[in-house]
């Protein structure tokens, strides 16, 4: 029975002990990076369908997440 409240006290100890010297860390939410992609609209015939008031193509614009490219390492070749 001594030695399962000596346990207890001992991890109850190190464990606060841990908590009071771990250093605190602030996470900034930072907004993702994004761009606007608009592509032409085309109409049935595969031609880009133009609008009468501005006499230009119409476009379906949206926005897209920019990620961050990773480098990639090479990939070894088998030996045969």
């Amino acid at each position: 029975m001594n030695k399962l409240l000596a346990l207890l006290l001992a991890t109850a100890f190190t464990s606060s002990i841990a908590a009071t010297t771990s250093p605190t860390v602030e996470v900034k939410a930072e907004a993702p990076k994004t761009k606007q992609v608009c592509i032409d609209v085309q109409g049935k015939d595969g031609k880009p369908v133009i609008d009468p008031k501005t006499k230009k193509p119409k476009q379906d614009c949206k926005t897209v997440k920019v990620h961050k490219k990773h480098e990639g390492t090479a990939v070894p070749e088998k030996k045969k």
